[in-house]
């Protein structure tokens, strides 16, 4: 397939609705972006069937003992190490099982280095470094859909026949056509043309948020809709287990209290105590 020329992507076009935004008062500009903003719930939502069968892909690795990972460049490998690096505090599982790789490694981070997308042998490499294999799953991330570092990561995953999930703003991407699961949340040109940080970086961490908290939810990390998992290690995180354990044992706040500090601050071990544990919570 002939790789469609980048002006003509969605992601590349201009935003009708923003053409003299530079011309406004604050306000009228703000409204603009706001309202562009609200398209992008509604697309995601278009996606949730593909965004199921995802989770499912996921939550089956876990089981197995594999692991998911999310590769992309520049905002998009942001957002992926974003939502790797909230998995082990939230769901208190090891940082190997949800692992994001950007192009251009961790100085990316907080440093533009967006020439290094441009290889598909560094994504392939990357992918090797971390020791992926056909048990994993990977995201590849790319607004564009067009990425050859992401491209690059993705073909080797296929060839070793794990699943592979991509995540896009442009319809009938190359991404989307590389992979066993494509989502595509179209939504429309930037307020500021080109700039995809804006909309489809937050399509894409909508997207991500459902994808992990969907099968952490589906791996039993999850009772009812408490994070029984949490690792309480700073004031914070301390008060909210303590609320976790009021309301899934139903005591007083300072039953709670007690119970967590008589569990060694395990919430799941608290709540047990104070009543029979469900097979859930015992598994989550």
């Amino acid at each position: 397939m002939q790789e469609p020329e980048l002006e003509s992507l969605l992601t590349e076009q201009r935003n009708p609705a923003s053409e003299t935004i530079d011309q406004l008062p604050v306000e009228e500009m703000l409204s603009i972006i706001n309202a562009e903003d609200a398209r992008v719930a509604s697309a995601v939502k278009l996606e949730i069937p593909n965004i199921a069968r995802a989770v499912n892909a996921v939550s089956s690795a876990f089981e197995r003992g594999g692991r998911l990972f999310y590769i992309g460049a520049g905002t998009s490998g942001r957002l992926g190490v974003l939502d790797a690096s909230e998995c082990p505090p939230t769901f208190n599982v090891p940082a190997s099982q949800v692992q994001g790789i950007m192009a251009g490694g961790e100085a990316a981070l907080s440093r533009s280095t967006e020439s290094s997308e441009d290889d598909p042998a560094a994504g392939v490499r990357d992918l090797t470094a971390r020791g992926f294999s056909s048990s994993d799953v990977l995201v590849g991330i790319a607004a564009s859909g067009r990425t050859p570092y992401v491209l690059g990561a993705i073909h080797d995953a296929r060839r070793l026949g794990a699943v592979t999930v991509g995540v896009s703003c442009t319809p009938h991407s190359q991404l989307a056509c590389a992979v066993d699961i494509a989502i595509t949340p179209l939504c429309g040109p930037e307020v500021v043309t080109g700039s995809t940080r804006m909309k489809a970086g937050t399509a894409t961490k909508l997207v991500l948020n459902m994808l992990t908290t969907g099968a952490m939810i589906r791996t039993g990390h999850v009772y009812g809709n408490l994070m029984v998992n949490v690792q309480p290690r700073n004031q914070k995180l301390l008060d909210r287990a303590r609320r976790i354990v009021r309301d899934g044992a139903g005591v007083s706040d300072s039953e709670a209290a007690s119970l967590l500090e008589r569990s060694g601050n395990v919430v799941k071990t608290a709540i047990s105590m104070a009543r029979p544990s469900p097979d859930k919570l015992m598994n989550s």
